[in-house]
């Protein structure tokens, strides 16, 4: 039988991109107020990611912390990870800043796609 993306979500927060039992704990289980978040989480995501990209190192600090917090809140904790590591490498070598953007983008991206299938799925 093919697993659902509830069921994928309903993984451990380490394996899943977006943990629904920490989204459940934040919103009290209100599943308008958990779609809600996701929809606001996932436009938040990629603007954050536009103004990383075009404001150099000087504008990831500041943005990765933000996309951090929201993450942490929604149970994305791969792109609270990613998030952190960036906020640290933006005081690095230009390189090194670009590379943890990359891992950034690509983190959001999965929990993108998995937002775009729950909010599919209603």
């Amino acid at each position: 039988m093919a697993q659902t993306a509830t069921d994928r979500c309903e993984q451990s927060a380490a394996g899943a991109a977006i943990d629904r039992g920490q989204l459940a704990r934040m919103t009290f289980g209100d599943r308008s107020l958990e779609r809600e978040l996701l929809e606001l989480f996932d436009r938040q995501a990629a603007m954050l990611l536009v103004r990383m990209r075009a404001g150099g190192a000087a504008a990831v600090a500041p943005l990765a912390h933000t996309l951090k917090g929201s993450a942490s809140g929604i149970g994305a904790a791969g792109v609270a990870r990613a998030a952190e590591a960036a906020e640290r490498a933006a005081g690095a070598a230009p390189s090194e800043c670009s590379a943890a953007v990359d891992r950034l983008a690509f983190a959001v991206d999965e929990a993108r796609a998995l937002i775009a299938e729950l909010l599919r799925e209603g």
